[in-house]
Parts: structure tokens; C-alpha cells; sequence
């Protein structure tokens, strides 16, 4: 994901330098309505980021998703979603953000629009979050933690497939809401060796 911030002078919501998303440490999660009453939770397992923050406020990432790391805690709904009904993750192994510009809302608060891409289909989306802070860990790395927010009608990336259901309604709601919680963290530079 490409990220670029605005923000007045001096008030960088992240500092600078060259972060790393830790999966370890993160959530790429998801929530679905399945028969329209109850809710579906699921997440991906596979993920990579870095960011990079300028001296100047502005931040750049880029970062991806492995398709076939969702987990819903069913493998048999595992393996529909992976396949050409939903994420044609043999096809399409990758899923993508990137983000063109994210506005302050005040205090440590975010307005992100980007593009996601998924299985091959790119859209626009917007995204709300907050930066939750920053610390260092007790392996001396400096960590910024961020939260993100948004919603996507999965038809508008090709993931068509439903089942109407006999008392009206679909199996599988269209609206899909997705919940990013990112640490990451900036590597202790290690001595040149001589």
C-alpha cells in the first residue's frame, strides 16, 4: 500500500523512519452476515507491510495479503471461499491496498482512501482508523500501533456467488466489514562490523 499523509506542520501521527508490520502481532480480519442474522467472523494469516515515514508527516507502505491464509474457522467454508466462487486464490494468489491519501480527523484519528484490489478487480474504498500509539518492546525495536476500519460490497470485486434462501434473503450478505489492528515496528540498527 502506497500512503500518503497530510497533516500540518510538525504533527506527524508516526515517526519517522522505516516500519515493518509484525504478523505475529496484527490482524487482517473480516465480518459477513450469513442468512442475514447471524455474523461470520474470519481472517487472514498471511501478511506483509512496511511503512515509511518521512520527516515531512508523510508515510508510504506497501503491503499484501496471501489469498489462501483465510480462515473462518470451517475448512470446508475455507476451501469455497479459496476457490472460483469467491477468491480464486489459485488464480489470483494475492490481495492488495493501496492508499492514495489519508487526512487527519484530529488528535490521533484517520480518514484513509485508497484502492483494494481482489481478485483482480481494483476499487476504491475509504477507511477510518486511529494511530494507538507508539513504545518500545523489551527487544529494544520502537513500535507504532494502528487500527483501520472499513466496508466493501464484495460484488464490486467480482465475488458474486450467493444462495437465496427460502424465507427470502440471501445465505451470504453482500456488505462486508473489515477490521485491520497493525503493529509495526522499526529494527535496531545493528553496528557495522570491522
Amino acid at each position: 500500500m502506497s500512503v500518503t499523509v497530510k497533516q500540518e506542520s510538525g504533527s506527524g501521527l508516526v515517526p519517522a523512519g522505516t516500519w515493518q508490520v509484525d504478523p505475529a502481532h496484527s490482524s487482517i480480519e473480516f465480518q459477513v452476515k450469513h442468512m442475514m442474522i447471524a455474523t461470520v467472523k474470519g481472517r487472514f494469516t498471511k501478511f506483509a507491510g512496511t511503512l515509511e515515514a518521512g520527516e515531512d508527516g508523510t508515510l508510504r507502505a506497501d503491503g499484501t495479503v496471501k489469498s489462501a491464509s483465510i480462515d473462518t474457522h470451517d475448512e470446508t467454508r475455507n476451501e469455497h471461499l479459496r476457490s472460483a466462487d469467491f477468491f480464486d486464490a489459485a488464480t489470483y494468489p494475492e490481495l492488495s491496498f493501496v492508499t492514495t491519501e489519508i487526512a487527519p480527523t484530529g488528535g490521533s484519528g484517520l480518514r484513509v482512501a485508497g484502492e483494494l484490489t481482489i481478485k483482480g478487480t481494483t476499487k476504491p474504498i475509504e477507511l477510518t482508523g486511529t494511530v494507538q500509539g507508539t513504545g518500545l518492546d523489551p527487544w529494544g525495536n520502537e513500535r507504532v500501533a494502528l487500527e483501520l476500519r472499513g466496508e466493501i460490497d464484495r460484488r464490486e470485486f467480482g465475488l458474486t456467488w450467493n444462495q437465496a434462501l427460502e424465507t427470502g434473503g440471501v445465505l451470504v450478505s453482500d456488505r462486508v466489514k473489515i477490521e485491520l489492528e497493525l503493529s509495526a515496528f522499526k529494527p535496531v540498527e545493528q553496528p557495522a562490523s570491522a
